[in-house]
């Protein structure tokens, strides 16, 4: 429903190797080795003897995949370049628009199957919950086992999940493919950015990421409208057969023209290559959030003891997650990196505004389509202005950051998003579009644009370069997590029950509610922002990560 917002930032949040250049790099110089150009570090080469990554403590690491050694580095206009981009945009593209476009089909995968709200939040939770857990673990894999073979491996995957979807012939089949596809999509979305890094050129990556990053953003921002267009013409299973001849022509191009590279596990035994991967850490946090998403979502149908248990269980579960991560040699998610302040205040703001976008993404389609009587392509065509706002100039405000900082830009950011959400809260049966939804997709939009760019760019600007790869990639999971539970959770804190989704006026209610739940969730953001961060935070900062920050 939201088509750049929430799966537009995602688009630049996947793990880089260290030294891999982003669109940010020509003109600049600098790649992501450079450490970035804060006060912290500033004072830090005034200290001779000193390490310049006063905040970010050493970690180890562990060594990627390359590309053979009679690889010749490819050019961005080259043929093989060119393939190499396409393969990419169409493989992540696909990811990408799945995440939005299924958003605007659930009224109608409904009424075909029969399904429930609590079904209709599954559908999106389980590829969610796959995704969020495994995100880490797939870009991992690719390091050891290869990243073309990992991204063959998870195109493949998502092919025969999504004609699973297509010919799903009841609720829980069609949730359990989306979950299979959300674990083919951990797989292809993190290798499909890491192999444009270890193919191009060093001259030429920037360019290479910058068209993966525009072009990915553009199959994203048509999502609702393709969805729209597709369910009202013909059926909400076109949405996934459609994915069909994308990654048929994604592998074709893929096998022959992506080079293939040996993976840093090449040399290990198979028992040893899965040891360096965290599963456990992946399993812990899949049973957590499940245990704690379960509960909320069919606490009409369980027992309150049962309720209680479960979100007890998951939370202790999530708990364990955190002391086997502290003990673990090579964890999926670092502790040290939390004891970096930008980075745990850019993630914390990422899990309660990004959690509201989601939920509100998720809400607002019910209500449009089944509230309002909008067609899927109207519901999906509704929120053009959002989208053409983040296009225009999302990058502008990439490029404002190192003059103002992040502070101003976030805690603005979170302000107007909850002012957009407020008025978008005041829909009702009566409510037209230019008067009533409007207003609060232009004030939403505004308060996007200025938190999109930066938020990402916080979280990495002090982190040591070489571990800015599984930085970003933390800062996705987030993300991601916080959209899981937001689904779950503010339709349940709302009071928004089965039987009132599908009626438009208790419907229309509990959607308010929600969305002004929403809305103080971006204000305690904004607070989080102003408090959390120091005024010169990201000021001259050059991190390479800010300029591809513009399809958002």
């Amino acid at each position: 429903m939201l088509p750049a917002t929430v799966a537009a930032k995602r688009h630049h949040d996947y793990a880089l190797p260290a030294g891999a250049p982003t669109a940010n790099d020509e003109g600049t110089g600098m790649t992501s080795n450079d450490p970035p150009a804060s006060d912290d570090y500033d004072r830090a080469a005034e200290r001779p003897g000193e390490d310049a990554a006063v905040d970010a403590p050493a970690v180890e690491t562990e060594s990627v995949a390359t590309a053979p050694a009679d690889v010749e580095p490819i050019e961005f206009g080259s043929r093989q370049g060119r393939l190499i981009i396409t393969a990419t945009v169409l493989a992540s593209g696909v990811a990408f628009l799945d995440s939005t476009v299924v958003t605007v089909a659930l009224p109608r995968i409904g009424t075909d199957l029969g399904a429930e709200f609590s079904a209709l939040q599954w559908v999106l939770n389980s590829y969610l919950l796959a995704l969020g857990a495994l995100v880490l673990v797939g870009g991992a894999l690719g390091d050891l086992l290869g990243r073309r073979r990992v991204f063959l491996i998870g195109m493949w995957g998502f092919g025969v999940a999504s004609l699973l979807c297509a010919v799903a012939w009841s609720p829980g089949a069609l949730i359990g493919a989306r979950a299979l596809q959300g674990v083919s999509a951990a797989m292809l979305t993190p290798t499909s950015l890491a192999i444009l890094s270890s193919t191009f050129a060093s001259e030429h990556r920037g360019r290479a990421i910058g068209a993966w990053s525009g072009l990915s953003g553009v199959t994203t921002a048509i999502g609702p409208f393709v969805g729209g267009w597709l369910v009202d013409a013909a059926s909400w299973r076109w949405i996934f057969l459609l994915n069909l001849p994308l990654l048929a022509g994604a592998i074709i191009v893929t096998r022959s023209a992506v080079p293939a590279d040996r993976g840093a596990g090449s040399g290990l035994a198979r028992r040893d290559v899965f040891t360096r991967v965290d599963l456990p850490g992946a399993a812990l946090t899949a049973t957590g959030l499940g245990l704690v998403v379960a509960a909320l979502i069919e606490v009409e149908r369980l027992p309150t003891w049962a309720v209680l248990t479960s979100v007890l269980a998951g939370s202790a579960t999530l708990g364990g997650f955190a002391l086997y991560e502290r003990w673990r040699t090579l964890p999926m998610m670092p502790p040290e990196l939390f004891r970096i302040r930008t980075f745990s205040v850019a993630n914390l703001f990422t899990v309660v505004v990004y959690a509201s976008l989601t939920g509100m993404g998720f809400l607002i389609s019910l209500a449009l389509q089944r509230g309002l009587g909008y067609s899927a392509l109207a519901a999906g065509a509704s929120t053009i202005p959002l989208t053409l706002m983040l296009l225009a100039f999302s990058a502008r405000v990439g490029a404002l950051l190192p003059r103002t900082g992040a502070r101003p830009l976030l805690t603005a950011g979170g302000v107007l998003t909850a002012l957009g959400l407020l008025l978008l809260s005041t829909i009702d049966l009566d409510t037209t579009y230019l008067t009533g939804v409007l207003p609060g997709v232009l004030v939403f939009a505004v308060g996007l644009v200025l938190l999109v760019a930066p938020v990402t760019t916080t979280a990495l600007t002090d982190v040591p370069a070489a571990r800015q790869g599984v930085a970003s990639g933390v800062n996705n999971a987030v993300a991601r997590i916080a959209g899981l539970l937001a689904v779950a959770v503010l339709p349940a804190a709302a009071g928004l029950s089965s039987t009132g989704a599908t009626d438009p006026g208790p419907l229309l209610d509990g959607v308010s509610t929600a969305l002004r739940i929403a809305a103080v969730s971006c204000l305690v953001g904004a607070v989080i922002a102003w408090i959390g961060l120091r005024p010169r935070d990201c000021r001259r900062t050059h991190v390479t990560i800010a300029a591809s920050q513009s399809g958002r």
